[in-house]
């Protein structure tokens, strides 16, 4: 975390995110999610869509440093996400054929929202190596199954279809890191399932 506060130090945090960061209750702790205001938003973000209230959960527990939306979220989604203590971002991108698109990224820390900006707003879409890998580590991606998803996508795993299906990297063959995401991912994917 010492490498982010050198670099949010002398970056230009936007005034939108600051004034988000200084006015959620939620920031800086975990959910409370007995909380009947919690079980709301949570409620409302899974009507949205049930992997997007996944990624939030995950994202508020700080399991994800970093998620990325890539379907259209209106004003009303934006604002769930915030009263679960997460800062949001549109990014517009382009696709090869020229295409606007636009994606939603939410964190708990604003120097992920300020990097990923930096480096990908109002720039096409790539899936380069480096991309892949940058991608990856704001995601909070092990780097073994980076690498291995970069040199040979997809190959055969020892997780069960049911786990992998809950993770959003492709985990490489023996990763000692997702065993521990795993549970944790479970934890999380089983509450959702709860409310």
């Amino acid at each position: 975390m010492i490498w982010l506060r050198l670099l949010s130090d002398g970056w230009n945090i936007p005034t939108q995110i600051k004034a988000d960061v200084m006015e959620s209750k939620y920031r800086g702790a975990n959910l409370d999610f007995e909380s009947s205001e919690v079980k709301k938003c949570v409620r409302d973000l899974k009507e949205i869509d049930f992997e997007l209230a996944y990624l939030a959960l995950l994202t508020c527990e700080g399991l994800k440093p970093l998620s990325r939306w890539e379907k259209p979220l209106d004003d009303n989604g934006l604002e769930l996400l915030r009263q679960t203590g997460l800062l949001t971002k549109r990014i517009r991108r382009t696709v090869k054929t020229g295409k606007e698109v636009i994606e939603t990224i939410f964190s708990k820390l604003p120097a992920y929202l300020g990097l990923y900006e930096q480096r990908f707003g109002n720039r096409p879409i790539d899936k380069s190596a480096q991309t892949q890998r940058f991608e990856g580590f704001l995601f909070g991606y092990p780097p073994c199954c980076i690498n291995e998803y970069i040199r040979k996508p997809y190959t055969p795993n020892n997780f069960g279809t049911e786990d992998q299906k809950i993770l959003f990297h492709w985990a490489c063959r023996d990763c000692k890191i997702t065993v521990v995401l795993l549970n944790a991912y479970k934890s999380i994917y089983d509450l959702l399932n709860s409310y």
